[in-house]
């Protein structure tokens, strides 16, 4: 089992991967970006928006889009580092995963394309059906995937995170939201119950006050 690192530092870019990184295997992420040059890689452009992938390339998208539900631990990790080092050639197959039943494989395809940071993905991730109210860690969970990709609106969302009943929902929520606005509010994900809500009352204030700022978008 992965040991998540309770307290954050601003700086580490370890310890955002390590929470990520176990988010995912119940909900996570981690970075990369498309590698150009390669064979593997693609040649040409698709009739729709995205690039289309080699022959050779696509084959191996569709093979580790089947064995990705039959994955666990660091294996799926990898898994989901691999698609996202792949990018925009997977990005169909990607989107496709996010509205899979199974949580643990829509919240890996999530993890995925935010780690890609394309913002040209936040629109085609706003077509798709919002989680059931039960589905509390998915909705985070795209919630954080369109923070990461420049969707500001998804603030509130991950203020309300801020509150979940478990430290882990806390954290990650607290780590997208410094992320994107490099702002803490001195919140601990493992502090005091008052404590944090002291620190929630100023995110809410300070995201009132931005809701009035034509950069953040809507």
């Amino acid at each position: 089992m992965l040991r998540l690192p309770i307290r954050l530092v601003p700086d580490s870019m370890k310890s955002i991967q390590l929470l990520s990184a176990a988010f995912a295997l119940s909900l996570a992420c981690l970075a990369s970006c498309v590698t150009e040059g390669d064979p593997m890689h693609p040649t040409r452009a698709a009739a729709g928006p995205w690039l289309e992938p080699s022959p050779m390339l696509a084959q191996e998208i569709e093979q580790q889009a089947e064995r990705l539900p039959w994955t666990h631990g660091y294996e799926r990790i990898e898994m989901i580092h691999w698609f996202a080092s792949v990018g925009e050639p997977a990005y169909p197959t990607l989107l496709g995963m996010v509205s899979d039943p199974r949580m643990d494989v829509a919240g890996s395809a999530l993890a995925a394309l935010g780690a890609t940071g394309d913002s040209r993905l936040v629109e085609p991730l706003r077509g798709i059906p919002w989680p059931l109210e039960s589905e509390i860690d998915l909705a985070l969970e795209r919630a954080r995937t369109l923070l990461r990709l420049g969707d500001w609106s998804m603030v509130p969302h991950l203020i309300d995170g801020l509150e979940d009943d478990r430290v882990m929902i806390r954290a990650l929520s607290a780590q997208a939201l410094y992320e994107a606005t490099h702002q803490r509010f001195d919140y601990d994900p493992s502090a005091a119950v008052a404590e944090r809500e002291t620190a929630v009352d100023a995110w809410r204030a300070w995201w009132t006050k931005r809701q009035g700022d034509p950069l953040v978008k809507q």
